[in-house]
């Protein structure tokens, strides 16, 4: 088995899906289920006596230990972690909490188990550790992509955080020797995105008739990654990247924010049209921007291609009219998770920079 963390969140139960539909060994996945894992994610492998789930803390180092010991599995993959940059910023507690001291004591969890483990175990554990291109900082316009060499410098407490817990990693690995892999990855999008982000709130609000709101300019420029792409590539470091190493995880798609809204605007213009016609990009609205707002992010992908052999399948093109189509198919999921804490997290967050930006 491999056990999984925050495997009911966004990429964390893509991730699972996607395993359990490729691979014969089965999953413990731990998550703390806060208001962005949602368990009906999971739906399709309610009844697979492979997927064992447990509702737990990787900060409970105690717990982690106890499912290590029971269930032996030959890898963790942490995906676990608070990642909502605008939350980090109004509260930047959680993230340490999380990102920080839950990794610590997760690793901690899993050096004790894995120094125990005789061989082969002991050769074959992995611990991947999944993190963001964001640590790297911002890029100009003509910079090159961040590689796995770029320093870091993080400028939001949310990269801050996941930071930290790289650099832990990474000391685990050169001070005790454990068998680390560490990803970093650009922005992924597809099914199961909670709707705080990007693309699933343009296209919740544009089908509810609500404004699209735009940060700024619209001219931050992000690299995007197919969800699957990235739990393939996942996969394919667990199975072969070198212990130590890191591995960055690009889609090629560099995109500013306001190209993806109006892409979005012209897909759903075209499968689901409003009912007072016009365009959906009659609805963009622009509100203040968010403090430290990073302005270009992009990924150099070459390592992994080069060492690993992936690449992703999906272009943005491709990408994109999936994701549409699969929100469109599942309204009631999107109707399930926006509960009452999160439209008031919507409220505080968008209306606020309206107002900013009519002040302004």
């Amino acid at each position: 088995m491999i056990l999984v963390t925050g495997g009911a969140g966004f990429i964390g139960s893509n991730f699972v899906l996607d395993w359990l539909s490729q691979e014969s060994e089965g999953v413990i996945n731990l998550d703390k289920l806060t208001y962005a894992g949602n368990l009906s994610n999971l739906e399709a492998v309610r009844n697979d006596e492979r997927h064992v789930f447990v509702h737990g803390d990787i900060g409970d180092q105690a717990l982690v230990e106890k499912l290590l010991v029971e269930h032996k599995p030959r890898a963790i993959v942490h995906f676990a972690a608070e990642s909502h940059v605008d939350r980090s910023i109004h509260g930047p507690a959680a993230f340490i909490e999380t990102n920080v001291n839950g990794t610590f004591a997760l690793l901690e969890a899993a050096k004790s188990y894995w120094t125990k483990l005789e061989a082969p175990e002991r050769t074959e554990f992995r611990f991947l550790h999944v993190s963001t291109d964001e640590v790297y900082g911002s890029l100009g316009p003509s910079d090159p992509p961040f590689s796995e060499t770029n320093a870091y410098e993080p400028n939001s407490p949310y990269s801050a955080s996941k930071a930290a817990s790289d650099h832990l990693v990474r000391a685990y690995h050169h001070t005790y020797g454990l068998p680390t892999l560490t990803t970093n990855c650009s922005n992924n999008y597809g099914p199961f995105h909670f709707p705080e982000k990007l693309i699933p709130l343009i296209i919740a609000n544009a089908r509810a008739g609500k404004p699209l709101p735009i940060y700024g300019d619209g001219q931050q420029i992000r690299d995007w990654l197919y969800v699957k792409d990235h739990c393939a590539a996942i996969r394919r470091v667990l199975d072969s990247g070198r212990l130590g190493e890191t591995y960055n995880i690009g889609g090629w798609n560099e995109k500013a924010n306001l190209d993806v809204v109006h892409t979005l605007c012209d897909i759903l213009d075209q499968l689901a049209p409003r009912q007072q016609g016009g365009s959906y990009r009659e609805q963009i609205t622009y509100v203040a921007d968010r403090p430290g707002h990073d302005r270009r992010y992009a990924i150099d992908a070459r390592k992994i291609e080069r060492e690993l052999r992936w690449k992703p399948v999906e272009t943005f093109e491709t990408g994109i009219g999936k994701t549409v189509q699969w929100y469109l198919d599942n309204t009631q999921w999107v109707q399930n998770v926006q509960s009452g804490d999160y439209m008031k997290w919507m409220e505080r967050n968008y209306d606020q920079r309206d107002s900013e930006r009519k002040q302004a």
